[in-house]
């Protein structure tokens, strides 16, 4: 049985840093696509960070391009993001997603519970 696990999320003020980790068991990261959305009330899901299969190759959306950091730490089994200069605005709960064959894909099978992240002063 697969199971995701998040951690790392918190309260944290404007400006400020959080590193959030999806752990799994059952499941290998290195072979499929991991990705890291976030959900907001009252405002749509959005994918803030997506890791390739094949090439590790990062995908940002132009919200977080150049704050948020995705990585796969292969010995761990693990997938981190590392998220900077962080905004009120990315307040919410950041799930970890995997198991499709690209970024691309449409079919994500494993998701964890979600992290809480909040930006507040």
């Amino acid at each position: 049985q697969v199971q995701l696990v998040e951690s790392g999320g918190g309260l944290v003020q404007p400006g400020g840093s959080l590193r959030l980790s999806c752990g799994a068991s059952g499941f290998t990261f290195k072979f499929y696509a991991t990705r890291w959305f976030r959900q907001a009330p009252g405002k749509e899901r959005e994918e803030v960070a997506c890791i390739s299969a094949q090439d590790r190759a990062p995908t940002y959306p132009t919200s977080v391009k150049g704050r948020f950091t995705i990585s796969s730490d292969n010995d761990r089994n693990t997938v981190h993001l590392q998220m900077n200069s962080l905004k009120s605005e990315d307040t919410g709960t950041y799930v970890c997603e995997t198991g499709a064959w690209q970024c691309s894909g449409k079919y994500w099978p494993y998701r964890g519970q979600g992290t809480q992240v909040t930006v507040s002063s």
